[in-house]
């Protein structure tokens, strides 16, 4: 077998009675330090903290309004590269402190501490969220009506406001992040404005195969996926369900095949809860990406995009290129994690259950405008004009644009230092 799977959950009354003890303790510990915090600490004008539980350095949505923020704002940073990352004692205190004192807390993702911390009059927490869309239902959606009394998803507390990418997608996060739908507004995504710059995606790709030039000449598959799991700890994919020889042989003369796995995958690949090797004789075709934390660039070089129930898919539509839905558990899924919309509205592609399947779909891939994208884009990224950062800086701050020389974003212009706090 060239694959194989392997992921080892805890089980057990005992074991689990444990880890509810400690997450209370961590919970308790949490609201101490955070009511501390507000207790002796004032609030500091124009202190804006950029935060993310799973990143080790700036980027995505975080980056483009890190850039946007003229002088006269205070930029801190907590980063750590993923959840499974405790922080020490120390840590927590000093992130207490910066999110009892930030007016301005800025996150992509759920975050324990935020959701634990006491948020003070005239503090303002966004949601910038990494995803375009809705696809995967999160938080309150997966409740039924009767628990969401009493159900409070970790991490989708405090926020006052929230950004989507689309008028039609707002209910689905006001749902899921439990928030007045007022709050959640349709900005648009600003790392999606570098898709309307026709002079970095000339860079990026000029840089790409600078960088990789044994892949100049070829057409670039970029496989990218979701995750199979309940949990970013216990993520996976059936690796099995892809027949690496079969497709090697049928495209590589033409092609090459770059994987680019969720970071929950991929974090499990590296401390080796899942098991995954390219064989030796095909690895001048399948190579792996999966270190490129933000997928915009990849995005911008790919030729055809394999993809499933990601979002992936809402940033990519507005690049006009071809996609392939690689779907071989789609009754499953589908029933099992739910989807906002039916799983016939997301296609703009063929779909493919099998690696033949798949060798088919990518050699008949079509290059010119579907209408069904162009319903699509309207439907999901209605509000993705290429001015999304301007919007959620002016939503955020109010500010004139004067503040500042360029309203898009340049992602990977910036790289923060992470610190753990």
């Amino acid at each position: 077998m060239i694959q194989a799977i392997s992921i080892h959950t805890p089980g057990g009354s005992l074991r689990k009675l444990l880890r509810l003890a400690i997450r209370l303790v961590a919970t308790a510990v949490n609201k101490i330090l955070s009511a501390t915090m507000v207790l002796t600490h004032r609030l500091v004008p124009n202190r804006v903290l950029f935060l993310s539980d799973v990143r080790a350095e700036l980027g995505g949505n975080l980056e483009c309004l890190w850039q946007r923020l003229p002088a006269r704002f205070e930029k801190v940073v907590s980063l750590k590269p993923n959840r499974a990352t405790r922080r020490s004692l120390a840590d927590k205190a000093a992130l207490a402190k910066l999110l009892a004192t930030s007016q301005y807390v800025l996150l992509d993702d759920f975050s324990i501490s935020v959701n634990e911390m006491i948020r003070r009059d005239g503090q303002q927490v966004v949601q910038l969220w990494h995803g375009a869309g809705a696809f995967k239902t999160f938080g309150y959606s997966r409740c039924d009506q009767a628990r969401r009394s009493w159900f409070s998803p970790r991490g989708h507390r405090n926020y006052t406001t929230a950004i989507v990418s689309s008028e039609q997608v707002r209910w689905c996060f006001a749902e899921g992040f439990g928030m007045p739908i007022d709050n959640v507004v349709a900005t648009g995504i600003p790392r999606c404005d570098v898709f309307f710059d026709d002079t970095y995606k000339q860079r990026v790709r000029r840089q790409f195969f600078a960088d990789n030039p044994q892949l100049a000449g070829k057409k670039l598959i970029l496989f990218a996926p979701t995750y199979r799991g309940t949990s970013l700890a216990g993520a996976y994919y059936d690796f099995d369900q892809l027949d690496l020889p079969a497709i090697y042989e049928a495209l590589h003369e033409d092609h090459v095949f770059l994987f680019k796995w969720h970071h929950g995958i991929h974090d499990n690949l590296r401390t080796g809860r899942l098991s995954f090797e390219i064989p030796e004789q095909y690895r001048d075709f399948y190579f792996d990406f999966s270190d490129n934390r933000d997928i915009n660039d990849l995005l911008i070089v790919a030729d055809v995009l394999v993809t499933d129930y990601s979002s992936v898919i809402f940033d990519y539509c507005l690049l006009g290129k071809p996609v392939v839905y690689f779907a071989y558990d789609l009754a499953g899924y589908a029933g099992d994690r739910g989807l906002y919309y039916p799983f016939s509205d997301y296609l703009y592609g063929p779909t493919a259950t099998t690696s033949a399947g798949l060798i088919t779909a990518i050699n008949h891939s079509r290059t010119d405008d579907d209408p069904r994208r162009q319903s699509f884009v309207a439907r999901f990224m209605q509000a993705c004009q290429g001015d999304s950062t301007e919007q959620v800086y002016q939503l955020v701050f109010g500010d004139h644009p004067a503040d500042s020389p360029s309203d898009r974003c340049q992602a990977g212009g910036v790289l923060a230092a992470s610190q753990m706090a």
